[in-house]
């Protein structure tokens, strides 16, 4: 794996959503019909993980794009995260994740910081993953690396929505893509935005994700998450 290690809970890193099936019904949660305390939500939490972290790529078709009116990242706007919101910083120091108050860190690989929101019943709604940089991605291929890795062995038609570069994160600079990707397992479909941010004390790599069906309900939370992503 040469790439970055980033969101999901278990397998690959960087497919933080990759283990385990939604049900095809009313998706309003990130990991349909999974629930935190079941092996089976702690995979589908472990796939995504794998699709955020790793950034080896292979070759599958190339990526699509869909085309928006809206400028890429429009909303972008580095700022603290709300009252409320909890921190968890990366063990290496390079970032600080912040998280909704209902979020509880999950599981995640070694020198990754994870946590979820999942409701009342268990099911999972949204997924949020930091991981130190550790692979050959930079913030000017970072668009190409991270849709590469995402058509490897643990998903298939990533999709990108939109992309930017030179984007002022607290404490760095960051490059980012917002994309889709569906599972090899399960067959759902996720979204993403994957930032690259560099600080003084290096780069790591920021994923929030949930269902793409329910990305107008828990989009705009995952975005002032990434807003208040601060660099170290």
């Amino acid at each position: 794996m040469a790439a970055t290690a980033t969101a999901t809970i278990t397998v690959d890193r960087t497919t933080a959503m990759e283990t385990g099936s939604a049900p095809a019904r009313h998706r309003t949660t990130l990991f349909d019909g999974l629930s935190l305390g079941t092996a089976t939500a702690l995979g589908t939490a472990a796939a995504m993980m794998a699709v955020a972290a790793c950034g080896s790529a292979v070759q599958s078709p190339a990526p699509r794009t869909v085309q928006s009116a809206e400028a890429p990242f429009a909303w972008f706007n580095a700022a603290p995260a709300p009252a409320g919101w909890k921190t968890m910083d990366l063990p290496d120091g390079t970032g600080v994740l912040s998280i909704p108050p209902d979020a509880s860190a999950a599981q995640s690989d070694p020198g990754s910081v994870a946590a979820t929101v999942s409701s009342s019943t268990g099911e999972l709604r949204i997924y949020l993953n930091a991981t130190p940089r550790q692979g050959s991605e930079s913030l000017d291929n970072w668009n190409t690396f991270r849709l590469d890795h995402l058509a490897d062995e643990n998903s298939s038609s990533p999709t990108k929505i939109g992309d930017r570069t030179g984007m002022a994160f607290r404490g760095g600079m960051g490059s980012c893509v917002d994309d889709s990707y569906v599972t090899h397992v399960g067959n759902n479909r996720y979204r993403e935005i994957a930032c690259l941010v560099a600080g003084s004390r290096g780069s790591s790599v920021l994923i929030v994700a949930a269902p793409a069906d329910s990305w107008p309900l828990y989009g705009p939370v995952l975005e002032q998450a990434v807003n208040a992503y601060r660099a170290e």
